[in-house]
């Protein structure tokens, strides 16, 4: 077999029969070959296109020449992308790509020579800002393709003209700045547009501006501002998810303004946005009616199963996801259905399936164009055209062709039917949304809505639906905008099926409507339950087994996308992996650059709120044991804590060093990797450095992470802290010193902040802090003392803290009354204090379970009863955690001791006498005479 001939001669006769206008073009200027063959090798670049332009500079004085040029290099750059294409030496990504930079260089080019012939000081001068004075520049915003990089070989570009300011130019005939870039924008349309002798460059369409074609053809940011808000139509968030100013002279600071304050707040919404679905399909909608009207099921961009409907599959999940994932705020089409693989967004068969149909259609539509340079888009209906097309697309016939086009065509049209069409109702759904909503309920309406709820299985049919009714008569209801009203009113017969399967029924329904009642304000969480109903189901599970759940959700609604999104049981959390994923969010190329604090802290909360879902989802399926939560929920405090410490040091305007000397304690719970759900964070801030600004830097840095932890934004907070347990309190200094706080828990210390000593640990910062503290640590606990004076003073802390906590009930306070949790940690912290200087091993942080364990291990206590009160003590934290998640406790008033409302768990104690005893009997043997 002949190998086959790759030299630039046998190209170009390979290519020519594809291309009647490449044969028009070099029959007419014979000299273009030589200049052709000579550089087909290699991929045309934008460098060399600029260096082509800027070679003819000097000869360009009048807007003639300026468009000779410009069609000149237009053409040369079609002739070498057709014969690279259609030998495969481009693939589809140098295609899209050399197509955008002509773009670009052209524009750019003309649109100099277009503003420094008006701006001539004896003409109109340049333009100034009213308020700034600054010179203002035009900036061209592309759209679509040329906006997405994907511009294709006959393409039209779409074009927007904004500037930065009214005002005036300071020439001899001074205009108004929009009747300057006016101008300037008609000059640059016609460098661009103009059919001369020479042909055009790119054929412009200014219809994507604000107000369509009869509008200003320039517009201020203010006002392009003012139109998203008042008067941009869902369509348009669509159009400017590709925009890109290609064309600026006025410096990032403009381009910023533009897309980061006025572009990206209209097209991505801070939240997860589902009426992206409903908006997709009316805008879909229009496009099929427009198919039939003129009869355009051949055309392969907007026919059944054409390009736009990938496009649209993209769009529509950025538009939801968008503002929230900025991963996803990216323009050209692969690369969005890539990362959508990537986030299993979708099946990674759907993804390959729609990448493989577009790779296809583009290439199928740069084979239409390159016939004759013309926008196209339609098969052909010649049969000639058709074999050149077919053999283009490197199959033996048309009709071989065609069943691999309809292959594709089929994929797309099913995907896109699969995520876009409207959820089925079920048989009772339409009875069931009228029976409760007429004002006046008549007899037979209300044993009509009883009839129904008992043959779907309620048992008291006649409560649930007064409920119901209730429910709708509610101000809540009544005060709802009517879209808000008809998507309950679709949402709450879902609710009642889903509801009939979760008992007791008329808890898990009172927990929906609940939820559902806070959620309405955001319309798009509606929508999110309309457009999936299956997540319905999932949710009445979940509030029927917890109530801390259904509040949970109802205080971050957001979360009803894990739900969506996890059909199986979480896995174990890889908390390395985590913390990647959380460092390239804070830190991605596309994160906004204006309010980047508060956008940061939104990123870290919701991240927290997820992984606490996703514990909490794990937790409720009985696949958790409260220790590993504990753990888990540990380990996601330490890694919080991780980026706050770094983004808060990197928020210090004075800092002396690249990595701060600092550590961060973890005290109580957090200390002891104990943590639940709503646990606080007990924190101590301490610091190894010598500098003399050091107490004010790490002053300043311990308040910045306070506030990154604590500070209420849209998306909620973080966790709430307790810095009280410092050196000398709450009236001391924020942080410490290494060497003073050393000195205060040998010197000054009280009993008890020993005993808080013995959870403590280093949780984060510079390891040779971290290791000063740990050694500090040991030797304050291996410390000898007197355990008869010990014991007496860890026995009047106990009595203090029964006399802050009383318990005027009959039922057992599960963490305060004797026999309970605080009495455990007690004798372990005592067991600790008065032996560790025997036995080192004690001061571990192994956790009061461990350290139960190795006191009966080392002959200090009873290895029975040790073991007795290991089980309590394991049965005691499953009960709190279990009534906590049903929301089971008791809310009394302040406390005496903090002030702070507290909830306790208060039970009936038979089942735990046993457990209270063994407690008891260890006590006994701990503190007794």
């Amino acid at each position: 077999m002949d190998t086959p001939d790759h030299s630039p001669d046998a190209a170009l006769i390979t290519a020519l029969p594809f291309s009647r206008y490449a044969q028009r073009l070099l029959e007419s200027e014979p000299a273009r070959k030589y200049v052709l063959l000579k550089a087909l090798q290699l991929p045309l670049r934008k460098v060399e296109m600029q260096t082509f332009l800027v070679s003819h500079a000097k000869h360009i004085t009048d807007e003639e020449t300026l468009h000779g040029v410009l069609r000149n290099l237009r053409k040369q750059v079609m002739l070498h992308l057709f014969v690279r294409d259609i030998n495969g030496q481009a693939d589809l990504y140098e295609v899209m790509s050399c197509m955008t930079e002509l773009a670009e260089v052209t524009i750019n080019f003309a649109l100099q020579h277009h503003e420094s012939w008006l701006a001539q000081p004896n003409r109109f001068g340049l333009p100034r800002g009213e308020h700034s004075h600054n010179i203002q520049h035009l900036l061209v915003v592309a759209m679509g393709k040329l906006g997405g990089g994907e511009l294709n070989v006959s393409s039209d570009v779409d074009l927007i003209f904004v500037y930065p300011e009214e005002g005036e130019t300071d020439g001899a005939k001074s205009i108004s700045n929009y009747e300057f870039f006016a101008r300037l924008g008609r000059k640059l349309i016609a460098s661009l547009n103009d059919f001369t002798v020479d042909g055009y460059v790119f054929r412009v369409d200014m219809r994507l501006r604000p107000h369509g074609e009869n509008s200003p053809l320039a517009i201020s940011f203010p006002m392009l501002e003012e139109y998203f808000i008042k008067q941009g139509r869902e369509w348009e968030r669509h159009a400017w998810i590709k925009s890109r100013v290609i064309a600026d002279r006025s410096g990032t600071e403009a381009r910023s303004a533009l897309m980061e304050k006025i572009v990206r707040p209209f097209v991505f919404r801070k939240y997860l946005d589902f009426n992206a679905y409903q908006s997709m399909r009316n805008l879909h909608a229009q496009l099929r009616k427009e198919v039939e009207r003129r009869e355009m099921h051949d055309n392969i961009k907007l026919g059944p199963g054409g390009i736009r409907e990938i496009e649209f599959i993209t769009q529509v999940f950025q538009l939801i996801r968008g503002g929230r994932d900025v991963d996803l705020c990216i323009r050209p089409t692969l690369g969005a259905l890539q990362r959508l693989k990537n986030k299993q967004q979708l099946p990674e068969q759907a993804i390959t399936e729609l990448i493989d149909a577009y790779h296809f259609l583009r290439k199928l539509e740069h084979r239409l164009q390159y016939l004759d340079d013309q926008q196209t888009q339609t098969l052909p209906l010649n049969p000639d055209d058709q074999q050149l097309i077919a053999s283009a697309m490197g199959f033996e016939c048309y009709a071989d062709f065609m069943r691999q086009l309809d292959i594709h065509r089929r994929d797309v049209t099913r995907h896109f039917e699969l995520i876009f069409a409207a959820p089925k109702k079920s048989r009772t759904h339409d009875t069931l949304a009228y029976l409760w909503q007429t004002k006046t309920q008549n007899v037979s309406q209300t044993e009509a809505a009883a009839s129904q709820l008992s043959t779907m299985g309620f048992t008291e049919p006649e409560k649930i639906s007064e409920r119901l009714r209730l429910f709708y008569q509610s101000t809540f209801y009544q005060r709802l905008p009517e879209s808000s009203q008809q998507q309950i009113n679709t949402l709450v017969p879902l609710l009642i099926e889903a509801v009939v399967k979760r008992p007791p029924v008329e808890t898990t329904l009172e927990r929906m409507l609940q939820l559902l009642e806070k959620i309405s304000e955001q319309t798009s969480y509606l929508a999110l339950l309309l457009e999936h109903p299956h997540t319905l189901q999932r949710v009445a599970k979940l509030v029927s087994i917890s109530q801390w759940a259904s509040d949970y959700l109802g205080r971050h609604p957001i979360l009803l996308d894990e739900i969506l999104r996890h059909d199986a049981p979480h896995p174990t959390p890889d908390w390395t992996a985590l913390n990647h994923e959380l460092n390239y969010q804070l830190n991605h190329a596309n994160n906004p650059k204006n309010d980047v604090i508060e956008w940061k802290m939104d990123v870290l909360r919701h991240f927290q709120h997820a992984q606490v879902f996703r514990l909490l989802v794990t937790d409720l399926e009985g696949s958790l044991l409260l220790e590993t939560l504990s753990d888990h929920l540990t380990a996601l405090a330490d890694l919080i804590l991780k980026s706050v410490l770094n983004l808060a040091w990197a928020g210090l305007k004075k800092r002396h060093r690249e990595q701060p000397a600092f550590a961060i304690i973890g005290y109580g719970k957090l200390g002891g990797k104990e943590l639940g759900y709503v646990s606080d964070l007990d924190l101590v801030f301490l610091y190894q450095d010598d500098h003399p600004d050091a107490a004010e830097i790490y002053t300043k840095l311990g308040q910045g992470i306070n506030t990154w932890l604590t500070r209420h934004t849209s998306a909620g907070l973080l966790y709430e802290t307790d810095l009280r347990l410092r050196p000398n309190g709450e009236t001391s200094l924020l942080v410490s010193s290494m060497e003073a706080f050393a000195q205060y828990q040998h010197e000054q210390a009280w009993v008890w902040e020993h005993q808080a000593l013995t959870r403590a640990r280093f949780v984060m910062g510079d390891p040779r802090a971290g290791e000063v503290f740990e050694n500090t640590r040991k030797e304050i606990l291996c410390k000898p003392r007197d355990v008869v004076k010990l014991k007496q003073e860890i026995l009047k802390m106990r009595e203090k803290m029964l006399d802050v906590h009383p318990n005027p009930t009959a039922l057992f306070d599960i963490k305060h009354d004797r026999g309970g949790i605080i009495d455990v940690e007690f004798m372990v912290q005592y067991l600790v204090l008065g032996y560790a200087c025997q036995y080192p091993q004690l001061t571990g942080n192994i956790g009061n379970i461990a350290l139960l364990k190795l006191a009966g291990e080392l002959g200090l206590i009873s290895v029975n009863t040790a073991e007795k009160v290991r089980s309590a003590y394991r049965e005691f934290r499953r009960i709190q955690h279990r009534q906590r998640l049903n929301g089971d406790t008791d809310i009394t008033a302040r406390t005496p001791g903090d002030g702070k409302t507290q909830k306790f768990t208060r039970i009936d104690d038979n089942h735990l006498k046993d457990d209270r005893n063994a407690v008891l009997i260890l006590w006994e043997e701990v503190f007794g005479d």
